[in-house]
Protein backbone atom coordinates (compact mmCIF):
# COMPACT_ATOMS: atom_id res chain seq x y z
CA UNK A 1 0.00 0.00 0.00
CA UNK A 2 1.22 3.44 -1.10
CA UNK A 3 2.85 5.80 1.96
CA UNK A 4 -0.11 8.30 1.34
CA UNK A 5 -3.00 5.53 1.09
CA UNK A 6 -5.44 5.74 3.10
CA UNK A 7 -8.17 2.81 3.51
CA UNK A 8 -11.94 3.38 1.37
CA UNK A 9 -13.98 4.52 4.89
CA UNK A 10 -15.79 7.78 5.57
CA UNK A 11 -13.32 9.94 7.19
CA UNK A 12 -15.79 10.67 10.27
CA UNK A 13 -17.59 6.90 11.10
CA UNK A 14 -14.89 4.64 9.46
CA UNK A 15 -17.73 2.72 7.44
CA UNK A 16 -16.70 1.51 4.26
CA UNK A 17 -18.25 1.13 0.96
CA UNK A 18 -19.87 -2.10 1.76
CA UNK A 19 -21.80 -0.03 4.42
CA UNK A 20 -22.92 3.22 3.23
CA UNK A 21 -22.02 5.21 -0.34
CA UNK A 22 -18.86 7.07 -0.01
CA UNK A 23 -18.11 10.13 -1.73
CA UNK A 24 -14.30 10.53 -3.10
CA UNK A 25 -12.70 14.13 -2.41
CA UNK A 26 -9.11 14.79 -3.31
CA UNK A 27 -7.40 17.04 -0.85
CA UNK A 28 -3.58 17.75 -0.33
CA UNK A 29 -3.43 15.65 -3.21
CA UNK A 30 -4.68 12.05 -2.08
CA UNK A 31 -8.07 10.78 -2.01
CA UNK A 32 -10.27 10.39 0.57
CA UNK A 33 -13.48 9.57 1.34
CA UNK A 34 -17.04 10.52 3.35
CA UNK A 35 -20.41 9.18 3.73
CA UNK A 36 -22.99 11.32 2.93
CA UNK A 37 -24.41 11.74 6.36
CA UNK A 38 -21.09 13.37 7.74
CA UNK A 39 -20.64 15.95 4.55
CA UNK A 40 -22.35 18.29 6.13
CA UNK A 41 -19.85 17.94 9.40
CA UNK A 42 -17.19 18.63 6.74
CA UNK A 43 -18.69 21.93 5.07
CA UNK A 44 -20.39 23.14 8.73
CA UNK A 45 -17.82 21.86 11.21
CA UNK A 46 -14.19 20.81 9.65
CA UNK A 47 -12.39 21.01 12.78
CA UNK A 48 -13.93 18.34 14.18
CA UNK A 49 -12.11 16.18 12.03
CA UNK A 50 -9.13 17.11 13.13
CA UNK A 51 -6.67 13.78 13.61
CA UNK A 52 -9.03 12.22 10.60
CA UNK A 53 -8.01 15.13 7.87
CA UNK A 54 -4.63 17.16 7.52
CA UNK A 55 -5.13 20.37 8.56
CA UNK A 56 -9.00 19.95 9.67
CA UNK A 57 -8.26 21.89 12.08
CA UNK A 58 -7.13 25.03 10.79
CA UNK A 59 -10.35 25.01 8.06
CA UNK A 60 -12.66 27.37 8.34
CA UNK A 61 -16.71 26.64 8.32
CA UNK A 62 -18.96 27.30 5.20
CA UNK A 63 -20.45 31.03 5.21
CA UNK A 64 -24.01 30.17 5.38
CA UNK A 65 -26.97 32.46 5.16
CA UNK A 66 -30.04 30.62 6.21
Amino acid sequence: MAQDAVREACLACDRGSNEVPLIALVFQGATRWICPQHLPLLIHDPQRLAGRLPGAESMAPADTHD
